[in-house]
């Protein structure tokens, strides 16, 4: 993967950003829309666009083009900075691929440990009994 290929495919879109602002809402386009297409990218492998696919599949439309919005700020370099940024941690987080977890052993001397804990327990209970006559 590599990440000025990938920003060099996405496309932005900027639309009119709703909520208060007064006027400057009415006419300043500060809200950014990112469009990635993942069927179609070149900067990524057949592998890597499937395990996107599985892991973004809630995000994807049904052509495969992951939408971002953003209209958090009243500029709009801002608002493309901060959509790019959170487009790129969404890629890296769904290209990541988990360590598998290998099973061990418990070691013997942690079952002795516990067998002999359970074992003192078991004796401080009963030294608290009533004698039995």
């Amino acid at each position: 993967m590599e990440l000025g290929k990938i920003i060099a495919e996405l496309q932005f879109k900027a639309v009119r950003s709703s909520g208060a602002g007064g006027q400057n809402v009415n006419k300043v386009a500060s809200k950014v829309v990112l469009f990635f297409d993942l069927k179609n990218s070149l900067a990524l492998s057949e592998e890597e666009k499937v395990r996107l696919e599985t892991k973004l599949a809630s995000r994807l439309t049904s052509d495969l083009v992951l939408i971002l919005n953003c209209d958090e700020d009243r500029s709009q370099l801002k608002n493309k900075a901060i959509v790019t940024k959170r487009f790129l941690d969404i890629i890296t987080a769904g290209l990541h691929i988990p360590k598998i977890r290998k099973a061990t052993k418990i070691p013997k001397s942690v079952i002795r440990k516990r067998i002999k804990d359970k074992k003192n327990v078991s004796e401080i209970k009963k030294s608290r009994r009533k004698p039995d006559f």
